[in-house]
């Protein structure tokens, strides 16, 4: 155990490790982590307890289990072959006497009496351009748990295209990397190797961004050193390694790096779902944008649906301005002491009344009233179309933004809502009844109007109920003539009751407008509003999971921050302690 061997300051040290990595658990939880991830962040808190892990890779073929036979000094221990023999994760511990283990199809453990294996546990891997693509996915699971990875490739095919792309992902983990060109014995020269080695160093740099280290050996001819041919062991340069393993990675070397390791790979999901969480956050902004964009669009929509409804309702108070100017030149004609016989005619001035002056007022106003009718409802029903239209397309615009997005439910529960807001839309569009919907306004219209007027008119229409409105002047009218008539006084009061008619004709009419264009006005109000509530009320759970979710990840995006903070510090310290 790790714990056996470290002072209290390093004990306090491992602790407050172990509980940042065990935070970082839980807020990478929130984030739904993918499983893969969650596991290696585990592994990496398990590895804090055990030996250090050497583990080897590389393509095969490139002398891996050559090179761990050489270093144990133990001739077959582990195949060798020209095709992919490694299958399997081989971990090599010690044991008092040699023994093989399966621990399941993917892992085998070798116990050996080696000393080595007392201080470190050593894992062959299989190669990273295995055939069986399984083979390379087993590897890349395991590089994680690793402190120090050996990384072999072949002096005769060093860093294929492979080898690159692997080396690139060992190094996003934070590990720490050596190099070992294997088969050296290939060369005929010093020169042919020094130029390998130069080409290794430099694309080691770029690929790591350090100077790693680099160890060019021949791991056949060290075995061969180790079992009856000592003169070989010089030329297979295996030595500096073996005194770099055994010297250079002492116990506090192997502990700086027991250390260090889970802090690279928490570092590393840091900043993966840090970059996750940023590209959330941006996505949501830009919902955040659609929902603005389409709150701005209805109060738009609003106010030009309120300032074209006065043009229209004004072109319906301009048909009974018509009407009053028509009874003011009727009763300047008619209210005359030389038709003063034509006025004892009750009958006759009522039908030349709704002739020339009511005339087809009653039909011009039901006319312009469905039109106004017609235009709400087309609105409303275009402003649904819009709305659809609106969110169809902010998600085909933004259905490839989630880069980097990984576990969890948030671009399913996004897209979800979107496509239910949608469909809302959709069914609202499919199912609109013009005609129905258009009744009820009108019907609305007349009872307000009717209401109003207290008015019996039954289930007549608006224009039969504004006819009856209006004949209501004609007959006050006719009562005023007729008074002046049996007055006798034509000739004084004629002139008086002619003003008198104007006023109560003007009056009258002055209710009418009132009454009917409140009745509408009020109306469209309802309907407006009724419309704009369907609207919200369909995007509110897109709304509400907007504002939901980024509360979440600013929260969570704060979480990483402070833990990339404290990743730093426990850094220093085991830089400083260790």
């Amino acid at each position: 155990m790790l714990t056996n061997i470290l002072s209290p300051t390093q004990e306090d040290l491992l602790k407050r490790e172990r509980q940042w990595l065990t935070d970082l658990q839980v807020v990478l939880a929130k984030l739904g982590v993918i499983k893969e991830d969650q596991e290696t962040l585990s592994r990496s808190i398990q590895q804090l307890d055990e030996l250090f892990l050497l583990v080897i890779v590389g393509e095969f073929n490139a002398g891996k289990s050559a090179f761990i036979n050489a270093l144990l000094g133990q001739q077959n221990l582990l195949k060798e072959g020209v095709t992919p023999t490694t299958a399997e994760i081989n971990i090599l511990r010690y044991g008092e006497s040699s023994q093989v283990k399966i621990e399941d199809a993917r892992l085998r453990v070798f116990f050996e009496p080696v000393e080595i294996l007392k201080q470190i546990n050593i894992v062959d891997t299989p190669g990273t351009n295995a055939v069986i693509r399984e083979h390379q996915e087993i590897t890349e699971q395991f590089v994680p748990r690793s402190d120090l990875v050996l990384f072999i490739t072949s002096a005769d095919r060093p860093f294929t295209e492979s080898e690159r792309q692997f080396l690139t992902q060992i190094k996003d983990w934070g590990k720490k990397v050596v190099l070992v060109i294997n088969k050296i014995d290939l060369f005929d020269t010093e020169q042919e190797l020094d130029q390998v080695c130069g080409f290794v160093r430099e694309n080691g740099m770029k690929l790591l961004n350090t100077a790693p280290e680099i160890f060019p050996v021949s791991a056949r001819r060290a075995l061969k050193a180790k079992h009856g041919q000592p003169e070989l062991w010089a030329t297979s340069r295996f030595e500096p390694l073996e005194r770099y393993i055994h010297d250079t990675l002492d116990e506090s070397s192997r502990l700086r790096l027991k250390f260090l390791n889970p802090l690279g790979v928490g570092d590393r999901l840091v900043s993966k779902y840090s970059e996750v969480t940023a590209n959330r956050l941006a996505l949501l902004n830009d919902d955040f944008e659609t929902l603005d964009n389409l709150e701005r669009q209805l109060t738009l929509y609003r106010q030009d649906m309120e300032r074209d409804f006065q043009f229209r309702l004004a072109d319906i108070e301009n048909i009974l301005y018509d009407m009053e100017k028509r009874g003011n030149a009727y009763f300047d004609e008619t209210m005359r002491v030389a038709r003063i016989f034509d006025l004892m005619n009750k009958q006759r001035i009522q039908q030349e009344f709704a002739a020339q002056v009511v005339a087809d007022v009653p039909q011009a106003i039901e006319q312009k009233v469905n039109e106004l009718i017609d235009w709400l409802v087309n609105a409303d029903l275009k402003q649904w179309h819009a709305v659809m239209a609106y969110l169809d397309q902010r998600k085909r615009e933004y259905e490839d933004r989630l880069i980097g997005d990984v576990g969890g439910t948030f671009r399913f529960d996004r897209d979800h809502l979107i496509d239910s807001v949608g469909r809302s839309a959709q069914r609202v569009v499919e199912t609109y009844d013009t005609s129905s919907e258009a009744q009820k306004i009108a019907d609305s219209a007349r009872m307000a109007v009717a209401e109003t007027a207290a008015a019996e008119v039954g289930a007549v229409g608006l224009g039969a109920l504004i006819a009856a409105l209006a004949s209501t002047a004609a007959a006050d009218v006719t009562g005023i003539l007729a008074a002046s008539v049996v007055a006798a006084l034509g000739l004084f009061v004629i002139p008086a009751r002619r003003q008198t008619a104007k006023k109560q004709l003007a009056d009258r009419l002055a209710d009418l407008r009132e009454q009917l264009t409140t009745a509408l006005a009020n109306q469209s109000q309802r309907e407006l509003n009724r419309s704009l509530d369907r609207i919200h009320e369909a995007v509110a759970p897109y709304t509400r999971f907007v504002r939901a979710e980024r509360a979440k990840l600013e929260e969570t995006q704060a979480e990483l921050d402070q833990a990339q903070q404290m990743q730093g510090r426990l850094r220093a310290e085991i830089e400083r302690q260790l």
